[in-house]
């Protein structure tokens, strides 16, 4: 087994409708305006002492399957969708120690709004706010923004290391210290430990200091997702904790290396990044229980065909509604979205036809199986770990419920924990020190 624990974590897909259509969701068509799930879901995942908790986020409505938003408002697919930053400052309010990590796109802020944003988030958090940063990817979003379409993929990437430079020299343009507080002298900041910033680059500029004052963390943790080639040496450049759903335990431990090997040419410690595989495990009090389950979830995937290949399409902005779906994808496919997802789907299609590719891809199980009793499950999650070698797990699960919570935090993490293989209880009273404690 590991010798150190691993991390948990939990990605969020989207702060919009959950689980619609689904057993164990109450009302939730007409209460989903009120966030009372996801701050019950907050305490829960910190009572059972998970890392953070990722909210994904897109700022627009589908429209790439069949050219038009009608199944995207439908079914409810990724709208609608509430701002991420409210939404994690009213999980901040009712937490104490878990990271809260909504997504921003550097597409979509002024560095300057941005860099003001998180650490705002990280001041009214006490030290407990992260940023999931990317590049975007639909060509939707950036029309919402006044642009034509997003820029190319690796050029996304060429701006968004100089944007991660703009906004890491507004969080450092407060040193320590500032805050004097000196009630005896009427000063409250130092002056001489505020600077300005004078950024005039390729792609950004800005003045600075900050107005907003300091990060308690000195700056928030940075979270990544990036599965390209690309999008690696940018997570090894700038994440504290990257997002990764490789296929199976060899793709993931490759992931892993590759990344490190980036980190280490760049200078940083590979151990300074946490590396974390989305799972969607399935659990039932017996293992035949636990199948039956995961066959309800293959046969509602192979049932969605159409809804799934348009939350597929939505972000890679291919429209499968053009295609024959019992015949293969075209070669010539290509996308200026999430490259590492298409090339994924061509792997596992292997000459079958869309249909039959979509009925398995992704259905149930995303980096591994995991299906089975809570005291199996973590046994398999250990196991996987130790082959892995690090550094931990990030629930992407499409049904969140509050059974859902209570089956991961009254089953599985006891679970986990009785093996040692995650904490009983926080070290720290800051995100990136609970993430770097072991």
């Amino acid at each position: 087994m590991a010798t150190n624990p691993f991390h948990l974590a939990w990605f969020l897909q989207g702060s919009s409708v959950q689980a619609w259509g689904e057993p164990w969701t109450g009302h939730i068509g007409t209460t989903w305006e009120q966030p009372e799930l996801f701050l019950d879901m907050a305490r829960s995942l910190e009572r059972a002492c998970f890392d953070y908790i990722l909210l994904e986020d897109s700022s627009y409505v589908g429209e790439s399957f069949g050219g038009s938003t009608e199944i995207y408002l439908k079914k409810a697919i990724a709208v609608p969708r509430q701002d991420p930053s409210v939404v994690a400052a009213l999980m901040t309010q009712v937490t104490s120690r878990i990271g809260i990590v909504p997504t921003f796109g550097t597409y979509a802020y002024h560095p300057y709004l941005l860099a003001r944003l998180v650490a705002t988030l990280d001041q009214v958090s006490a030290g407990r706010a992260g940023w999931n940063a990317v590049t975007g990817s639909s060509d939707f979003a950036a029309m919402n923004f006044g642009m034509p379409g997003m820029p190319e993929h690796d050029l996304r990437y060429d701006m968004a290391d100089e944007y991660m430079e703009v906004v890491r020299g507004l969080w450092g343009s407060w040193e320590p210290g500032a805050m004097i507080a000196d009630r005896k002298s009427g000063n409250l900041i130092d002056h001489t430990k505020v600077h300005a910033v004078n950024y005039n680059g390729k792609y950004f500029k800005t003045r600075g200091p900050l107005n907003s004052g300091p990060s308690p963390q000195g700056r928030p943790v940075i979270a990544q997702a990036g599965g390209s080639p690309r999008g690696r040496r940018f997570a090894a450049a700038h994440a504290d904790t990257i997002v990764v759903n490789a296929k199976g335990i060899d793709a993931m431990r490759a992931y892993r290396d590759d990344v490190h090997r980036h980190m280490a040419a760049l200078g940083r410690k590979p151990t300074d990044c946490k590396v974390l595989y989305l799972i969607n495990p399935i659990l039932g009090e017996t293992m035949e229980e636990a199948l039956e389950r995961k066959k309800k979830r293959e046969c509602m995937a192979q049932a969605n065909i159409q809804e799934r290949l348009a939350h597929f399409g939505k972000v890679t902005n291919i429209d499968f509604g053009r295609f024959d779906l019992d015949k293969p994808l075209p070669d010539d496919v290509t996308t200026n979205g999430h490259q590492l997802n298409l090339e994924q789907f061509r792997t596992l299609a292997n000459g079958r036809s869309i249909r039959q590719t979509m009925a398995s891809f992704n259905a149930v199980d995303l980096s591994i199986e995991l299906c089975g009793t809570c005291d199996s499950v973590a046994a398999r999650m250990g196991e996987v770990m130790h082959e892995v070698g690090g550094d931990g797990f990030l629930f992407s699960m499409p049904n969140v419920n509050r059974r859902t919570l209570a089956e991961i935090e009254d089953g599985l993490v006891p679970a986990l924990q009785d093996r040692g293989l995650v904490r009983k209880a926080y070290e720290h009273k800051q995100f990136r020190e609970n993430l770097l404690a072991y």
